[in-house]
């Protein structure tokens, strides 16, 4: 071990927000030892920016728990922590770990119970990797090196503690943080651990639960750099383990989305994760459809079967959320609205909740060559940037070209030979579209033909008929009384 002066790591109390020093100065007032370790520690050293810090402790969290009262709130029956709230800020607080005593593993080594506690030498042994096991106190300005970790920081080196395959063995999801750790920081893999790294290692990834699986893809998605970590997925056999029925290659349309959530992430944007599950999913979705559709299962209702029957297989590998399934298939839904929507419901559509999703899938789709939104996309993209007035043209001129579409449709299913002696009348009565108004319609036709039937009656009837007999009363004027009676 070297204990390192934390200046010369470029660290100081400036960099650190007033939530972790107010724990880490409470935790020491109590008479316990607390340091800052971790992601927030390696981060500062590169010059990064953290999202944020974990704190390492040797008091137990029943201990931490009487310190902070109410403030804090013990989670986890696997490896027990400490959540402790500052302000509007959550600092995860964790206690020295020692080796287990007796090993609570699954058949392939996975470390089922870990709540032992120990010394912050035997904790240093239960890391993961090097650079995230160096332990920071700023109060003494001190950094603990037990493992020599700044050297890889330097030689930008990622370098697992340990047996590599032991290691995977007992966390297989410290492969996934191994790939994300290579593509945030750009460091190089240690060649132990790529000799390990095997298709048939990452196949462990099938004990691990579906839903820690799901957060572990969100920290892919969201880390900033998803277009270089996709290639690694499928490059180290990862890719299969988390998606079910996703083929593994990476589409133009896949990238595109990739490189966009990135966009978003570095200029401070804020994403939904499950808006990407919606991406790598759409192709799935869209065989599935098919399947339906060529059963003979109206569009409405092969779209609503096929996105359940897509996130319930999704299911068996990463289980997402209700809220955020719900999402997706809205995404999928909103693609066939904005691709032949009605005039009249233009606007109440671009005030939807779930437009801007859609939209910026439907523009993602024309802009990876997707030729099936009929360029959509890009009119409403310029919809969004019209004035009122040039919305209702534009409105209008949708509206003829949607006319003209559905008349060049009729025309091309219509026959091409016509009956040469058929008359076709000179004015065309557009047929009515409420109910009423063909209920009358079709009773003034029903009349029309009764006429013309007592017409040609009437022309047989002969003269001495009693109806042509009859004579016509003249009245008196005189005694009619106009205006209301009794």
């Amino acid at each position: 071990m070297q204990t390192l002066r934390a200046s010369k790591c470029g660290l100081s109390t400036s960099q650190l927000p007033s939530s972790i020093l107010d724990v880490i100065d409470s935790l020491t007032k109590a008479g316990y030892e607390a340091y800052i370790v971790g992601g927030g520690v390696r981060d500062l050293m590169l010059g990064l920016n953290p999202k944020d810090f974990d704190a390492v402790t040797n008091a137990t969290p029943s201990q931490v728990k009487e310190v902070f009262g109410r403030r804090c709130r013990i989670i986890g029956r696997r490896f027990e922590l400490a959540h402790v709230y500052s302000g509007r800020e959550l600092i995860e607080v964790a206690t020295f770990r020692a080796p287990p005593k007796k090993a609570v593993t699954s058949a392939q080594g996975m470390i089922l119970r870990d709540n032992n506690w120990g010394t912050i030498e035997q904790d240093f042994a239960r890391r993961d990797f090097s650079i995230n096991a160096m332990y920071y106190q700023p109060r003494k300005g001190i950094v603990l090196d037990f493992c020599h970790a700044v050297d890889d920081i330097k030689s930008k080196t990622l370098r697992l503690l340990g047996d590599p395959a032991l290691r995977f063995e007992e966390d297989p999801v410290r492969m996934l943080r191994t790939l994300r750790f290579a593509a945030k920081l750009n460091f190089n893999i240690d060649p132990a651990i790529l000799d390990v790294f095997t298709p048939e290692m990452t196949q462990l990834l099938r004990d691990v639960s579906p839903h820690r699986l799901y957060d572990e893809s969100q920290k892919l998605f969201t880390m900033g750099h998803l277009h270089r970590i996709m290639p690694m997925l499928i490059e180290f056999g990862v890719w299969r383990q988390l998606f079910a029925d996703i083929p593994q290659k990476i589409t133009k349309f896949i990238e595109l989305a990739a490189k966009n959530t990135d966009q978003r992430i570095q200029i401070g944007k804020t994403i939904n994760p499950a808006f990407f599950y919606a991406v790598l999913l759409w192709e799935t979705f869209l065989e599935r459809v098919d399947f339906y559709t060529s059963k003979g299962v109206v569009p409405t209702e092969a779209r609503a079967q096929a996105g359940l029957d897509v996130l319930k297989r999704q299911a068996t590998r990463t289980i997402i959320p209700r809220f955020a399934e719900t999402f997706v298939r809205e995404v999928w839904e909103m693609q066939s609205r904005l691709l032949n929507p009605k005039p009249q419901q233009i606007e109440a559509l671009s005030g939807h909740a779930r437009f801007r999703a859609g939209f910026d899938f439907m523009l993602l789709r024309e802009k990876s060559g997707d030729t099936s939104s009929n360029g959509m996309g890009s009119w409403w993209e310029a919809y969004q940037n019209m004035t009122t007035d040039e919305k209702e043209r534009a409105i209008s001129a949708y509206n003829r070209q949607r006319a003209k579409g559905r008349r060049k449709a009729q025309d091309e299913v219509a026959p091409d030979s016509k009956v040469s002696n058929q008359i076709e009348p000179l004015v065309k009565e557009t047929e009515s579209r409420t109910r009423r108004s063909r209920r009358t319609q079709t009773q003034r036709v029903e009349n029309s033909k009764v006429m013309m039937t007592s017409t040609n009656d009437a022309m047989t009837i002969s003269p001495d008929h009693p109806i042509l007999k009859r004579k016509r009363v003249k009245r008196d004027l005189n005694q009619v009384v106009f205006g209301p009676t009794q």
